[in-house]
């Protein structure tokens, strides 16, 4: 009667080892290590920089535990990994590989940081099981807080703004003696009024961002365009949104584990890079924002003599090429970015140089085709801005009208560059710059604190629980006891194959966990109870209790699982950690409660055809005791 067939029995069993082995990477610690990764987009982690660490470390008479070169899609790294006890070894090695590698402080090429590394056995690791990241409050790490200048990202606006009118100035034909930006106005300047009366018509139309007004100083022809509070209002939250977007890019994609970026408040972004803990690495993390600018070049004689004498003329700024000369480019910026669709490296067709190929949006597409027809014969820059330098990677004399919206960069780069430079320009450009205001590290002691008080708080509400079963339900208690610790088993090893983040929140949800759980339990042992309470056989009871007590057990926790769900969707922070290990330990025990249990049942009970009582303990029956009644 109570039997389960013997794939059900295999499908436990392996479930159950491959949730050990998954389990078993987050008992084994994390040693110091020293990590080395590229400072710059420019920059690459190959083997000969791995032979050059391993040299310099051989020479310093340094014998590390292991080092290791990780390369792929979104890691490229060197990681040296000491004893657990040998920390002066790591200080030691960093500074060594240190001066190794960046010979010119002012101008590092990589970023050398202390770090922690799992000791994870080699054969775990063939099978990709990897211990469970934990949260700045376990694990330690860097805190920031960063304001996002809105004043910039107006101006920013305006002189985009400033741009499209001009653009479309030009296709009218409605001529104007100059567009400047005063503060955060436009002032448009014409000859006449009637330039002046039908641009104004014109561009209240076309601009739904500015509201376009004549000057009130007579005599002067001249439309003032300020930016509606709406639309300020729009650029600012959309300023907040994409930085936040492009940093989870720029840290993602650059192989930084688990960060938490999100926004607080109406200008602040908060940054927490967990298990980080030098300082120095997460600014220069956070610093790598390379930009694109397209701008045209001054050539004009003028310019040149000026440049000559070592002054920059007027509304023009100078930037150095990839061979260190010298260029004049115009402020204003004809393409950005943020007109970028896609960017990816190549290879030149004729010369067979790396390339970077740049896909415009429809604007973008546009604008450049516009810029390029009516400057033939001019040269234009596209500048990569990077830590707040500019260079000039490549500056070409345009030779025809470019359209398609298909750009092509090259410029003595090498695969690497043209690689990392696509990378970084794909994820994006922070809309507005930002600024440190709020800096914080949480020491690993700290960390350490937090994991044991909270591992004791789930052990002993463990011990507690199993102890109070198995006196209360005998038997049946250890089985429920068995079936707590595969569940918080099979909790541990999920959370380790989704390399979630674990956090003290995420760790009350454990406990939780467990406590619903036993609820499961209780509803199945009490069900049993109450079969026999009305004279079922022993197995009868068995089957009519676990079958009986399903339904309620799942009606039970699909209402706490979409309170979970709701929590995921609407909470931020240490809500969605609590409700992230709170969803998945609600379908855990649903597993462990109801087939694990049953399954350790049935291998006990379920072959005996002569079974006269289950150890669940005492089982009153009301008519035990109670006196007939008369007529029965």
């Amino acid at each position: 009667m109570n039997r389960y067939p013997l794939w059900k029995y295999i499908l436990i069993v392996v479930v159950l080892a491959i949730a050990a082995i998954y389990t078993l990477p987050n008992f084994y610690g994390e040693s110091p290590a020293v990590q080395v990764s590229p400072g710059k987009a420019t920059t690459k982690v190959t083997e000969n920089t791995l032979k050059s660490v391993e040299d310099a470390l051989k020479a310093a008479k340094i014998e590390p535990n292991g080092v290791f070169f990780e390369q792929g899609a979104q890691q490229n790294s060197i990681r040296v990994r000491f004893a657990p006890t040998e920390g002066d070894l790591q200080l030691r090695s960093r500074d060594i590989i240190e001066k190794l590698l960046n010979p010119d402080p002012a101008d590092p090429a990589y970023v050398v940081a202390l770090n922690l590394v799992p000791n994870t056995p080699q054969w775990l690791l063939s099978l990709n099981a990897l211990p469970m990241y934990l949260g700045l409050d376990l694990r330690g790490g860097v805190h920031f807080l960063l304001a996002v200048d809105m004043k910039a990202a107006v101006t920013k606006r305006i002189e985009a703004a400033s741009g499209e009118v001009r653009t479309v100035l030009r296709d009218k034909k409605i001529r104007h003696t100059g567009i400047n930006r005063v503060g955060d106005t436009l002032e448009i300047s014409f000859r006449n009024a009637e330039d002046e009366d039908n641009a104004l018509d014109i561009l209240r139309n076309r601009q739904s961002d500015l509201t376009f007004a004549k000057s009130e100083q007579a005599g002067k022809y001249m439309i003032i365009g300020a930016m509606s509070q709406k639309a300020m209002q729009d650029v600012q939250e959309y300023a907040l949104k994409q930085n936040v977007a492009t940093l989870h890019n720029r840290i993602n994609e650059l192989g930084v584990a688990e960060p938490v970026i999100a926004q607080q408040g109406a200008d602040r972004i908060v940054v927490q890079l967990p298990g980080v803990q030098d300082t120095a690495k997460a600014k220069d993390i956070l610093g790598r924002t390379a930009t694109l600018e397209v701008r045209m070049v001054d050539d004009s004689p003028e310019a040149l003599a000026q440049l000559a004498q070592g002054t920059v003329p007027f509304g023009t700024e100078r930037y150095k090429d990839r061979e260190g000369r010298d260029i004049l480019v115009k402020r204003q910026v004809v393409l950005t970015g943020d007109n970028l669709n896609d960017a990816q490296p190549g290879f030149d067709n004729q010369t067979q140089e790396p390339t970077v190929n740049l896909t415009l949006d429809n604007k973008g597409a546009r604008i450049f085709k516009d810029v390029t027809r009516e400057n033939v014969g001019k040269r234009m820059a596209i500048i990569l801005f990077e830590k707040g330098k500019g260079e000039v990677v490549t500056a070409p004399v345009i030779r025809q009208e470019i359209g398609g919206g298909r750009v092509q960069i090259s410029g003595r780069m090498t695969t690497i560059e043209a690689t990392d430079t696509a990378l970084l320009l794909r994820a994006g450009s922070l809309a507005a710059p930002m600024e440190i205001i709020e800096e914080r590290l949480v020491g690993p002691s700290l960390g350490a604190e937090n994991i044991k008080a909270g591992f004791h708080s789930t052990l002993w509400g463990f011990i507690a629980v199993s102890v109070f079963m198995v006196i209360y339900y005998r038997l049946f208690g250890l089985i429920s006891a068995i079936s707590l610790t595969c569940n918080l088993l099979l909790l541990v090893a999920i959370l380790s194959m989704l390399q979630a983040t674990l956090t003290l929140p995420g760790i009350a949800a454990m406990a939780l966990t467990l406590g619903m759980a036993v609820d499961a339990n209780v509803l199945i042992n009490e069900r049993i109870r109450e079969e026999l309470r009305i004279g079922r056989t022993p197995q009868q009871a068995i089957s009519e209790g676990y079958g009986m007590a399903f339904n309620t057990i799942l009606d039970s926790n699909i209402t706490s699982l979409i309170a979970g769900i709701a929590l995921l969707i609407f909470g931020s922070g240490p809500v969605r950690g609590f409700a992230v290990v709170h969803c998945l330990g609600i379908m855990t025990s649903i597993f462990t409660s109801v087939m694990v249990s049953r399954a350790i049942v049935n291998l006990y009970y379920g072959r005996r055809r002569k079974l006269t009582s289950l150890s669940i303990g005492q089982v009153w029956r009301p008519d035990a005791d109670a006196p007939k009644a008369k007529g029965a």
